[in-house]
């Protein structure tokens, strides 16, 4: 895969990450007491979803600006993987209802591996 091509692909993986994060974060932060209750009701402290909610808006805004991709991308991985355990062991459907929070991860892997500095020296 050429250079321009893996960038763009990332770019627009980026772009709609950032998107989702930015929205999913920004509706835990307006439903704050919501959230608190929910996070507490699965056995985690309330102010934990505030935590989350912050994490995801700024890994949002970070997914956008290059200097931050990687880390980034690292911090949402590490939210999106207890997401997955969260529907696996504690949430109400199971993994069945967890999919968007799977496919989340494999994307933002992905975005990993295509701006890593490996990637980049191997197309060079």
């Amino acid at each position: 895969m050429s250079p321009s091509v893996r960038n763009v692909i990332a770019w627009i993986l980026q772009a709609l990450l950032a998107a989702s994060f930015i929205y999913a974060g920004s509706q835990k932060l307006m439903g704050l007491d919501g959230t608190m209750a929910m996070f507490g009701n699965l056995g985690l402290p309330g102010w934990f979803g505030g935590f989350i909610g912050v994490a995801e808006v700024l890994g949002g805004i970070g997914l956008l600006v290059p200097r931050t991709v990687r880390p980034a991308a690292l911090g949402l991985i590490v939210i999106m993987l207890g997401a997955v355990f969260m529907h696996a062991t504690k949430i109400p459907g199971g993994l069945a209802n967890g999919i968007p929070a799977i496919v989340t991860l494999v994307l933002l892997v992905i975005v990993l591996v295509l701006r890593s500095r490996t990637a980049a020296r191997a197309a060079a």
